[in-house]
């Protein structure tokens, strides 16, 4: 709001009597509010800095060590042991000045390294991940004293980033396991004589090249704080040149069946205060840092950083993330008209009403878009080069720029929608696929793509977002938007006739509509035609399954996503009649600044059962190979998340092989094979803030992304309470042999389908005959929240 009074603040004008200087006192009042809070907030981080760079500990601890240091002085005895009368002898003080300054430098000195000693144990806790691989009810001694021990730590309320530096650093596998793991992977995919020659090459790789390249990541692992984050931004992320709509963002979802309001100004002004209540927690640490669930162990927060005010510019080579340390403002896109809404006044979060009533302003303002305006949202859809180009030519100076600035600086971008989308009318199921088409790509140019996430608020009230990729992971945004749900639906609240609640201050500013100046040469550049094809190309569909969920899976003692991922199989196996390789994220946020792994899904057990299932094999037969594909699922996935994974360690090793200017044909070929199934799950990480029990239909759709290979799909899915599970499945029209609708349908009538408890607690078939499979409680045990 300051910057918007600036201009008007301090007028003058020059007369032959001298200068007559004019002053707004309002003004000036807005530019002094929005000073202090600037000021709060830099205080607030100076405090959090001190209370975060001695967790454990706390800062009140000091003053209990000079109290106790003073105290043994006080009975005559040293506990220094001559240090204090060393530090003595180098001050320039009385005798008793000597003694009190001497004594406040060694009890800060032995504060600050208890600090350190207890960090180090911390870290080397943080650092046990045995506990993992432990079997349910049969948890060793040594993990029993480690959960103490970590508990004891702990036990402090921390802030979001208060075990940052306790985290450890991702280690570097042996080169000998991963290619070992890597032709356990493979092996289901090829025939005898194609693994044959992939053996060779793996082993020629490791007994020569890969050692050289080892040694070289060891030492980035030695002085980096991991050893992949940086590399796989980049070179993933931000050096793709291909658009990043479809590609790369993906989408989130409103509830499935209810939507709070049908005002779309009114659900805006929810959606966007519950936004700025998360960024506020953010910026002040308050939010708790994000758990392994039901367990003490933090994971890495790293991602919240760059949350807010943040956008990716493109570059002809790289683009870059920039990120701002604070905004006061929103951009918001309505019928081809962009505008800068100002949130803050005179340093206070406007109320949810009264951005309702600025909304409202923008949706009843019936100004045209400016020439040139209305499709320039496509610039970011489009293939990055361009982009910059275009950039560049007519964006880096004068009037653009600012409106530029206005957008790229903005806390987050906003979609005023003119459809209507979600599970509605006579064609539910169609209009819930139109609706994740919607989110993923809209119409290519009403989404500002590189923004970190955009929201979308539709005309009947519903809503949803699209986040770009490259600065966090789906379960950061996936957190976010939990609780901007939550916070719309059951703390804000609506009025009888759904409106926001609370008073409008009616002097507010208009919302600022932004100019632009784009000449009729640039106006041709703007094209729709890359990111028009690659939209109409794209396949969705969104499929609720009803039938059952965790509940019943985890009453067999088998983990929920060992089950999705063997059913996934199951499907593509009874789809395009063989195995791919398949791609399942797993997270790697044990570690400081880690991000993700993969869980190669298709594995020798898996096929196996699958394989037996489909011969129809006897029901003893198939019983074991169900058991050992789940329990082999569980230990990839483990493996991943302590930093024992396969891809992410040699995509390190051939960034290397690239700086050294070797080639390597077994690092070249793995890094070319296509993820056909590419799987991510949704955790659900906040379920206490919906109450399901109470309001179950406040249950949420999950989100979804694109197929990453043209012949293949991609499958989201997200865990709902214990009776649901929604998937998202992706392809492309341009490959007949992949159908959305044709896997979907896969997925409900078999996979899903396939078991079904009895009271016996042995397997049935859905479909009204016995299935050969029957499967008793096993022991294996899920660790992660979700499973």
């Amino acid at each position: 709001m300051a910057e918007a009074h600036q201009a008007v603040a301090f007028q003058f004008t020059i007369t032959p009597e001298g200068i007559d200087l004019q002053l707004s006192y309002q003004a000036l009042n807005q530019i002094y509010l929005s000073g202090v809070r600037s000021w709060k907030k830099r205080v607030s981080r100076m405090r959090n800095s001190l209370i975060k760079g001695v967790y454990p500990a706390s800062p009140s601890s000091w003053l209990f060590v000079v109290i106790a240091i003073l105290a043994t002085m006080y009975m005559r005895s040293d506990p220094s042991m001559g240090l204090i009368t060393k530090i003595q002898q180098h001050l320039p003080l009385s005798s008793q000045g000597q003694t009190m300054v001497s004594a406040l430098v060694f009890s800060t000195l032995l504060w600050l390294s208890l600090i350190l000693a207890l960090r180090f144990c911390l870290k080397l806790l943080l650092s046990y991940h045995q506990w993992m691989f432990e079997q349910h009810g049969r948890v060793s001694n040594v993990t029993k004293v480690w959960v103490t021990l970590l508990r004891l730590l702990s036990s402090r309320k921390p802030l979001l980033y208060s075990y940052q530096t306790s985290l450890p650093h991702l280690p570097v596998p042996p080169i000998k396991d991963t290619v070992s793991r890597y032709l356990q992977s493979v092996r289901p995919l090829l025939t005898d004589p194609e693994y044959k020659r992939m053996t060779e090459l793996a082993n020629h790789f490791e007994l020569n090249l890969g050692n050289r390249l080892q040694r070289y990541l060891k030492l980035k692992a030695l002085w980096a704080t991991n050893y992949v984050s940086d590399w796989w931004e980049e070179y993933i992320y931000l050096r793709s040149r291909g658009p990043i709509m479809v590609n790369s963002n993906y989408y989130g979802m409103d509830f499935l069946y209810v939507t709070p309001t049908p005002v779309q100004a009114a659900r805006a002004g929810n959606t966007i205060t519950a936004l700025l209540l998360y960024r506020r927690k953010v910026n002040r640490e308050e939010l708790k840092p994000t758990r392994v669930p039901g367990t003490v162990i933090p994971l890495c927060a790293a991602q919240c950083e760059r949350m807010f005010n943040t956008t990716r510019t493109p570059g002809d080579q790289t683009d870059v993330l920039q990120h701002w340390q604070d905004s006061e403002f929103v951009a918001v896109y309505h019928k081809g008209r962009y505008f800068r809404l100002w949130v803050y006044r005179a340093g206070r979060l406007l109320s949810p009403r009264e951005i309702e009533y600025q909304i409202q302003r923008i949706l009843d303002d019936l100004s045209p878009p400016q020439p040139g305006e209305d499709k320039l949202g496509a610039l970011t859809a489009g293939d990055r080069m361009p982009w910059s180009r275009m950039r560049k030519q007519y964006f880096s100076s004068g009037i653009n720029k600012r409106s530029l600035d206005a957008i790229e600086r903005a806390a987050f971008f906003i979609t005023l929608d003119d459809e209507e989308q979600g599970m509605r009318g006579e064609d539910p199921a169609g209009n819930l696929d139109r609706y994740a088409k919607s989110l993923l790509h809209g119409k290519c140019y009403d989404r500002w793509f590189d923004k970190s996430f955009s929201i979308v608020i539709y005309k009947n009230g519903k809503s949803g977002l699209n986040a770009e990729h490259s600065w966090a992971d789906a379960p950061t945004v996936a957190h976010l938007w939990e609780y901007t749900l939550a916070t719309d639906a059951f703390q804000l609240g609506y009025t009888e006739d759904g409106h926001c609640k609370g008073d409008v201050d009616r002097t507010l500013p208009m919302p600022q509509r932004l100019v632009w100046d784009i000449p009729s040469e640039a106006q041709v550049c703007i094209s729709l035609a890359v990111a028009q094809a690659l939209a109409d190309d794209v396949d969705c569909h969104v499929f609720p399954f009803r039938e059952f969920g965790k509940g019943r899976i985890k009453k067999l003692r088998v983990s929920p996503d060992a089950f999705i991922q063997i059913g996934l199989q199951l499907a593509y196996y009874r789809d395009r009649g063989g195995f791919c390789l398949t791609y399942e994220a797993s997270m790697t946020r044990l570690f400081r600044e880690g991000r993700t792994e993969t869980v190669r899904s298709c594995s020798n057990e898996s096929s196996a059962f699958v394989k037996a299932l489909e011969n129809g094999e006897a029901e003893e037969q198939c019983r074991p190979l169900f058991r050992l594909a789940s329990e082999r699922h569980q230990n990839l996935y483990r493996l991943a998340m302590t930093g024992a994974g396969i891809d992410r360690h040699l995509f390190c090793l051939y960034v290397v092989s690239k700086y050294l200017g070797v080639e390597s044909p077994f690092l070249k070929e793995v890094l070319s094979e296509p993820w056909r199934l590419s799987t991510s799950q949704t955790p659900v990480q906040q379920m206490e803030l919906f109450d399901l029990k109470n309001n179950p239909e406040f249950i949420s759709l999950g989100g979804g992304f694109g197929p990453v290979a043209d012949d293949g799909y991609g499958v989201s899915y997200i865990i709902v309470g214990e009776d649901m599970i929604n998937f998202h499945v992706s392809s492309k029209h341009s490959c007949s042999q992949t159908v959305s609708n044709t896997f979907v349908s896969f997925i409900s009538q078999l996979d899903m389908s396939l078991l079904f408890f009895s009271t016996t607690g042995h397997v049935k078939h859905l479909a009204g005959k016995d299935c050969p499979l029957s499967l008793p409680c096993s022991n294996a045990h899920s660790y992660f929240g979700f499973l």
